[in-house]
């Protein structure tokens, strides 16, 4: 059976709203909006502002979690003073998961890891909307609703984890466990399937497709956007969400295409999708439903 995935072309928050709606989904308890805040120099992440009636409406946390690299937030004292420094703080209350501690979740069928390590204030929410902001990335290809769940959701020590392919999760010891490409991809496969199963079907995507850059929100100096803004999208399925957005990437005529292209097929981008496949908590089967 094909997901339904919504898009809209015009970008703004009141269309992130609008397409939310089309999921005709209410959100159970407490609502974590899981997005990237950014980090400290990068100029492509969405901003704050941008969010305003979509937290509004859902009536959630915007949350995030620390990261497992060297700048501005990779303690929770720093990532504090960045996510005011950005104006988040002005808008909303931000829980960082993993301030406390991490919680551990099984994956017993996991491909790489046989256990993933998120925030453990996670356990405080019933409920995820995951907004994700589609672009390249440097080491995974691309990042998406896949790399939201997993990178995203995970702890310092857990992205340490994933990254490392569950070699490692001390950051300092990360450049030394990095593993073959294939089976970092795996891992966040397996790590994200851990989380989507953890909500339970409480948990829905949207995906923006603006400021595509092949490169993260999370680098301090990322190249400036390569493509023209496409849209916004929404599933309740993380992995046809991702593979619509590849899709228009890829079918795209935009001149800055290819770029973007090279970088997700110089990281096998791709085979993070095929790996989360191996999970069944999705499809890369999808219907394409364009809203105006």
């Amino acid at each position: 059976m094909k997901s339904k995935v919504y898009f809209i072309k015009e970008i703004n928050k009141e269309n992130l709203v609008k397409i939310y709606k089309m999921l005709n989904i209410n959100l159970k308890g407490k609502v974590a909006i899981k997005v990237h805040s950014g980090e400290e120099g990068n100029q492509n992440f969405l901003k704050p502002e941008f969010y305003q009636d979509i937290v509004k409406y859902v009536g959630g946390t915007i949350v995030e979690c620390n990261t497992a690299y060297e700048g501005a937030r990779n303690s929770t004292e720093k990532h504090k003073r960045l996510i005011e420094k950005h104006g988040w703080n002005k808008y909303y209350n931000v829980d960082i998961l993993d301030s406390d501690d991490d919680l551990e979740l099984a994956i017993p069928d996991g491909l790489v890891i046989k256990n993933n390590f998120v925030g453990k204030k996670i356990e405080n929410y019933d409920s995820m909307l995951v907004i994700s902001h589609f672009k390249g990335h440097p080491m995974g290809g691309y990042g998406g609703a896949l790399k939201q769940l997993s990178i995203g959701c995970a702890s310092s020590a857990g992205k340490t984890w994933i990254h490392s392919a569950g070699k490692e999760k001390d950051q300092t010891k990360l450049l030394d466990n990095l593993p073959e490409q294939d089976l970092f991809l795996e891992a966040m496969a397996d790590a994200a399937s851990s989380v989507h199963k953890y909500f339970n079907g409480n948990i829905l995507y949207i995906n923006v497709m603006a400021n595509m850059s092949v490169d993260c929100d999370c680098c301090m100096i990322a190249e400036d956007p390569c493509m023209k803004d496409i849209g916004i999208l929404a599933s309740l399925d993380p992995i046809a969400i991702d593979k619509a957005c590849l899709d228009l990437v890829y079918n795209s005529k935009d001149p800055g295409r290819d770029h973007l292209v090279e970088r997700i097929e110089s990281r096998h981008g791709t085979h993070t999708v095929e790996a989360a496949l191996k999970h069944n908590f999705g499809t890369a089967d999808y219907e394409l439903i364009t809203i105006e």
